[in-house]
This record gives structure tokens, sequence and C-alpha cells, in this order.
């Protein structure tokens, strides 16, 4: 939802020092005492499945495992991926599970892993800052729910993740606590609203990662550092005890390197152990609506994509050429106005039903300008005020209708999920974040970075993103996969083949 300013060449030297100074990627020292060991980098690369297994087993000690990802935290400061990061709460906590273990106690299904928590959602033992100044201080008297289901589940709070402040924007340039840097190229965004819990995973600082989507916050990072992301059907996981903006759209879910991982994640919050329907490729159908998603693309965009549909086509499977009646339109009449509208109301709530003392008035005083000036627009007398008349019609009439048009779209294609290129540019650098350049031409960088996510989130749909290729500049870049409201197993299933066409990347060079 953010408007965005201009790069300074101030902000543009800041960048560039920060580049030369941490390395490619920001997870170098000129220490060579701290560079990781052969087995450390193995420990880095494990998935959060086979971490567990290993933790489970006692092949591994969880206070060694969350040892070897804090130091990688070390290594990656630059990144500037954490607001909160406390090492020896971490290992405290590691080494109670690695007590519970040789006691021989029951151990869970997410025993000794650490997890970075996106700095909205609710913790009782960290701040939750909603990367926001007046919430600097402010400490929860209780977990967010989908938190204390994974603590109960033998998993680490690992520190709180750095975000776009109060998730207003997909750049993560926060003003008050420090841009986070893309770990393929520092001078660039890792896309947001989370794009530090995006950055943990990337960077191998962890495994496994909680996020939250309103319009794209779990999707636009996933996609911009690499990685698999997943946001579940609207309200399929708990998403009370986060700084919220609508409750219509706003959904936690996890960034993870594999889908495996998504579905351990999924299982955990659901506690639905049944196993994944395993999908075959071949006579599977996916929507490709070209008039709305592939419009306008940046030519690396429409090349990476390109090449990702053919594997897809090659491994088997159909290619179904439709388009979703009034999309734009009403997509145009929904997302927008019902966020602008909603966060005036459920951002006061949350600030009084969780006690941080602190006032909607105080939170706008105190923000950093970029987002005063946006949550100036949404007031009364702002350019983006909607009134109530106009919000009811979004919310009773435009909204339904995108839904029922999205589901007689599945029912009338046979589609099990529709195809499209999660962004149409690849990573911007940090401060262009106004408007960009595709083919010749100027478009807004909301339009640029939001205009694909956005029916997905808006119509409650399940959506699954998985690395498609790199730039030739070395950029990640993905494809998304929206199923159906309620096929999130199937999805996931389905999700699992196509990884396995479509590939990973390589990791960020350390």
């Amino acid at each position: 939802m953010s408007r965005h300013r201009r790069v300074t060449r101030r902000r543009f030297i800041q960048v560039t020092s920060l580049a030369a100074a941490a390395g490619a990627v920001g997870c170098r020292t000129q220490n060579p005492n701290v560079a990781p060991t052969p087995s450390t980098t193995e420990l880095l690369e494990l998935s959060a499945v086979d971490a567990i297994a290993k933790l489970k087993r006692g092949d591994l000690t969880a206070e060694r495992y969350a040892s070897a990802l804090l130091a990688q935290c070390e290594r990656c400061k630059p990144l500037n991926a954490f607001i909160t990061l406390e090492r020896e709460k971490v290992l405290e906590a590691a080494h109670a599970a690695d007590r519970r273990r040789s006691s021989g106690e029951q151990l869970g299904a997410l025993h000794g892993l650490p997890i970075p928590i996106k700095d909205s959602i609710n913790t009782k033992d960290f701040p939750t800052t909603g990367g926001t100044p007046a919430l600097r201080n402010f400490r929860p008297k209780e977990d967010a729910p989908v938190v204390r289901t994974l603590i109960d589940a033998g998993a680490i709070v690992m520190g709180k993740t750095n975000l776009h402040e109060l998730s207003f924007g997909w750049t993560s340039d926060n003003l008050a606590f420090g841009a986070v840097h893309n770990p393929y190229d520092v001078t660039r965004i890792p896309g947001g609203s989370s794009g530090g819990t995006g950055v943990t995973v990337a960077a191998r600082m962890a495994p496994l990662g909680v996020a939250e989507d309103t319009e794209g916050s779990i999707r636009v990072p996933a996609a911009m550092c690499g990685i698999a992301g997943f946001r579940p059907t609207t309200m399929r996981y708990p998403s009370t005890g986060v700084v919220p903006i609508t409750a219509l759209f706003d959904q936690v879910g996890p960034h993870a390197r594999s889908v495996a991982d998504l579905a351990l994640f999924d299982s955990v919050v659901t506690d639905d152990w049944n196993p994944l329907p395993m999908t075959e490729l071949r006579g599977m159908k996916f929507g490709v609506g070209r008039g709305y998603w592939f419009e306008g693309l940046d030519a690396e965009v429409e090349r990476v994509t390109r090449e990702a549909l053919r594997k897809l086509q090659d491994a088997g499977a159909e290619l179904v050429e439709a388009e979703v009646p009034e999309l734009a339109r009403l997509v145009g009449l929904t997302t927008i106005p019902i966020q602008s509208h909603d966060v005036r109301v459920t951002l006061p709530k949350y600030l009084a039903e969780y006690g941080t003392d602190v006032t909607f008035e105080q939170v706008i005083a105190q923000a950093s300008t970029d987002i005063k000036r946006d949550l100036g627009d949404i007031l009364s007398g702002g350019k983006y005020f909607v009134s109530e008349e106009n919000y009811r019609a979004a919310r009773d009439i435009h909204l339904p209708k995108l839904r029922e048009n999205i589901r007689a779209y599945f029912t009338h294609t046979g589609v099990a999920a529709i195809v499209f290129p999660v962004t149409m540019i690849p990573p911007p650098p940090i401060g262009q974040d106004q408007e960009v350049e595709i083919g010749g031409k100027k478009v807004s960088f909301e339009s640029a970075v939001s205009r694909n996510i956005g029916p997905g989130s808006t119509a409650g749909l399940p959506g699954l993103v998985l690395a498609a290729g790199l730039t030739s500049a070395g950029l990640p870049l993905a494809l998304e996969f929206d199923g159906p409201a309620g096929s999130d197993r199937a999805l996931l299933g389905l999700g699992a083949s196509i990884e396995r066409v479509l590939g990973r990347l390589p990791a960020p060079k350390r």
C-alpha cells in the first residue's frame, strides 16, 4: 500500500558502501577465522525436515545446530534481516531441547528448530515492534496463537525479523530500523513486507521462517529472495496477535527453501498429518491469463517465465489460456479500498487490545516520513480515504463478485492452479520505489510489484511461490501457483512435483 520515495545520492553511497564492505551478498567478513567449516556449511544447507530428523535421532545436538545458524546470522549481519536477535536466549532454549531429548521426553514435530518470526507477530519473550518507532519497546503479554503452536511443537523462537514498517509496502526499506538487503545483491530490495524473514531463509540463517501476507508480503520476498513461500487460504492459520491491516486479507504463512518444509509448517499449524497428495504433472492443467498477469513484463521476467513454463509442458503439463472475467476492474474496486478502510479500525483495536499503551495517533506521529504520509492518505481528507458507503460496496458487492468469478474460472477451465510471474520486474535497487522502467516505459513501482499478487490474496486463495530461475544479472525470479480456495494440501502436493521440474536456485555466494 505504500507510496514511495526517490533514492538520494547520499542513500546510494550508503548502500554501495555497504555492498563493498559486506562482500557480494553481505555474508562475508574480513576475518577468516569466522568462515564456516565444511561441516558447518552442511548444517546450513539442511532443510527443516532433515535438521529435525537429525536432532531427534541425536545425530546433531540442538545447541550445535543453533550455534551454527547464529554464527551465520553474525556473518550476515550487514543484510539487516533481524530487528531483535538474542544469541544467549536462543542457545538456552536449544540446551533445554537437548535436555528434553536426553531425558527421554516425547519430542515435538519441530524439536530444536530455531525459527525466525516476522516482527509484526506477537511474541512474549521478544519485543514486537511492527517495524515502527512507537512500538519499539512493546512486549506482548502472550505469544500469538501461531507462535504458541510452533513452540508447543518444539520450535525455538530465533528472533524477530525486519520488515517494511507496519507492513505498508513491498521493499522492506525501513527508515526506522534500516533497510533489509537482498542476499543475491545487497544493493537491491529483498521484497516486502516480510523481507527480513525471506532473507534469513535465503541466506541460510534458518531453513524455515514465519512471514505474513495481506497483499503479497509472503510472496514478493519469496520471489525476490529465490526461496519458496506459501500463503494459505485466508483464515487457514490463525492471524490473531498480529499487527493488522484487514481481517479479510491478513494471513500468516511460511518461508522455506523446499515444499516439504512448507508442508511441515502446514501440518504443525493445522494438525493435519495426512500425507501430501502426490500429483503427477502429466495431464495437469494450469491456467494462463495473458491479458492480466503477463502484460507488460520486464524482458528478463518474460524470458525466465517462458523457460519455466516450457519445463512444465515438457513434463506433460497443459497450459490453458483463459481470462478471469472483470479481473482488473474488481481488484481495483476491492483490494486497496478495503485495506485503506479497515486499517483505520483494526490497528487502533490491536493497540488497545494487546496493551501497547500507544494510540493510533501516536503511531502516526512517530512513524517514519514515508509511512506517516501513507497513513495520512487513508484518513479523512486523504487521497485514499474510503467512505463507509464505498467500503460496503467493496466488501459486500465487488469482493463476493471477484471471488465468484475466480471460483467459476476454476470450475469451467478445470485447471488445478493459475500460474504467473510473481512480479513484473526483478528486484530493483533500494530506493527505486516510485517508478521503474520496463521496455523503455515508466511504470509505477506499486503496479510492477503488486499487480500480479493482488487477485490471489484479495480472493483468499492459497498461493505457492517457487523459484523459476535467475536473470542474466543473477537475480532471482519466481512463479506463483494459485489454487482454488481450500485446496491447500493439494496445492502443496502439486508443488512438490513442480519443484522437482523447476529445481531450486543456488545459494547466494557467501
